[in-house]
């Protein structure tokens, strides 16, 4: 397939089903990494990110291509550049950039168990009705609402999140979790089988083997009671 480099200005660029970014070594260097990840907290859950190997044209980068059209995007080394090839100068695009940052701080605070704060920035984060993940926000509300004990809260969001990305595993986890919550078997079991149907890997995911370990023995203490 022909690629062709384009500067930013990626009004014309079309809407892309998956965008690759290169890390090798030299777009690396020049922060890759970094792109990565901004471009995977901004992305709306039609457009997959991915990690790349090389795409030529080194020392342009951090290089990307759009895919299936096989353009590819050099220099995209900062936020405002992530944020032009995502969204093409969209008037609200930078809300996602925001959101993001807000999502970032409560993990932070989800870390360092202070939920209830962690939960008000992800609060935050939702009333910018971001234009790219907003998804999962609403699944990492979810996750924060359950530490809390907020169960109906939790199962609510991870619904939303399912809503904007129907194909979303982690959102399907977090259900799980929620019906679990809730002790109900049956729905929990079919979350749980729904996320493994969208990402079988994750079978061998310790957290995962974790999740049907403690649904297989509250079934068993029901069994006996």
């Amino acid at each position: 397939m022909d690629t062709l480099l384009v500067s930013c200005h990626v009004a014309s660029a079309p809407s892309p089903k998956e965008i690759r970014v290169c890390t090798n070594r030299a777009c690396r260097k020049q922060g890759s990494f970094q792109t990565l990840e901004t471009l995977s907290g901004i992305a709306p859950p039609n457009v997959a990110v991915k990690s790349s190997g090389c795409l030529g044209k080194c020392g342009a980068g951090p290089n990307l291509v759009f895919l299936p059209d096989g353009i590819i995007v050099g220099h995209c080394g900062t936020a405002a550049r992530c944020l032009e090839v995502m969204f093409c100068g969209r008037d609200n695009s930078k809300t996602s950039l925001d959101a993001l940052a807000l999502r970032k701080r409560a993990d932070v605070e989800f870390d360092s168990k202070n939920f209830a704060e962690a939960e008000l920035l992800l609060s935050q984060a939702i009333h910018f009705k971001p234009f790219g993940g907003l998804h999962v926000t609403f699944k990492c509300r979810s996750l924060v609402r359950l530490e809390l004990g907020n169960y109906s809260g939790a199962l609510q969001d991870a619904n939303e999140s399912l809503l904007l990305a129907p194909n979303y595993s982690e959102a399907y986890i977090c259900q799980g979790d929620a019906f679990l919550a809730f002790n109900n078997f049956d729905l929990a079991e079919h979350s749980y089988l729904s996320a493994l149907h969208i990402d079988p890997s994750i079978r061998r995911s310790k957290s995962f083997k974790a999740r049907i370990t403690k649904l297989q023995e509250k079934l068993a203490r029901l069994n006996t009671s």
